[in-house]
């Protein structure tokens, strides 16, 4: 009896200590203990348990806090640095539906929010997740690159046209790929269109005139921008529409494909191991 009353007065002294130092939310990975909850209410307090480490380091890096392994310093001695405390506006317990959610408002350090989606189901939920991970990517890699390009398969025809320019001057054997990869290039507005229920033929066609009036004519260099609508089945200008790529993006997507073209085009040979009929 007089173990558990010496373990209860440690359990309390390592919470007076927590509470004395400034803190009202105290989040943990690990159990709290009935009877340890009790300090905490009676001090006016929140205690999260079991809540996921992951969590914990948003939490962290949100509020300005420092995860706290242990109390014990160097000397062995137990103590609790206020320093290690984070601020925000408000902690509160709001129902969503069936769930509790601490909700956590006006963070300090960070301005980084969370984005709550509602659906009817579970597969409608996972779609929308989907979503909004590839809109957030978008925009990362957008952020990241610093410059944007028309979308709707503009670059791919700009580039098209420039690569057949750039092939009829050449009087090598040069010229046959760098024609076939132009020709590769009209692959992507032609997937698009087709993927629409557009006819690819008469698009595309449209779109190659724009981009090499483009390059012929200084005074119809805005033609650059355009790009396929999908929705209507035409060619406009993707920039004042706002359908943009992310210029790295872009470059990335072109690097890989060829660098996997290359690596097919170098295997020369094919070594095939038949089965062994039965007998």
């Amino acid at each position: 009896e007089r173990i558990r009353a010496e373990e209860l007065d440690v359990t309390k002294r390592r919470i007076e200590m927590i509470i004395q130092a400034g803190a009202n939310v105290i989040f943990t990975t690990k159990g709290i203990d009935d009877m340890a909850l009790k300090y905490f209410v009676e001090a006016k307090a929140i205690a999260c348990r079991r809540v996921p480490m992951d969590d914990m380091k948003r939490i962290a890096k949100a509020t300005g806090a420092q995860i706290v392994v242990t109390l014990a310093d160097l000397d062995g001695n137990e103590s609790f640095d206020a320093a290690c405390l984070g601020t925000a506006e408000g902690v509160s317990e709001d129902r969503v539906c069936d769930d509790e959610m601490i909700m956590i408002r006006g963070c300090s350090s960070s301005r980084a929010v969370t984005m709550l989606l509602r659906g009817a189901n579970d597969y409608m939920l996972d779609e929308m997740d989907r979503s909004i991970h590839d809109a957030l990517c978008i925009v990362k890699r957008s952020l990241e690159s610093g410059q944007v390009v028309p979308g709707g398969g503009a670059v791919e025809s700009s580039l098209s046209i420039y690569l057949e320019t750039l092939a009829t001057t050449l009087g090598s054997r040069e010229q046959l790929a760098i024609a076939e990869f132009a020709e590769s290039l009209l692959v992507i507005p032609k997937i698009l269109s087709v993927n629409a229920a557009k006819d690819a033929t008469e698009l595309v066609a449209k779109l190659r005139a724009y981009h090499h009036t483009s390059q012929v004519k200084p005074d119809k260099k805005h033609l650059a921008h355009y790009g396929l609508d999908l929705v209507e089945g035409v060619v406009r200008n993707n920039v004042e529409a706002g359908v943009l790529e992310p210029a790295m993006a872009k470059v990335k997507v072109l690097q890989f494909a060829t660098e996997a073209a290359i690596t097919i085009l170098r295997i020369d040979d094919l070594i095939r191991l038949e089965a062994k009929e039965e007998q």
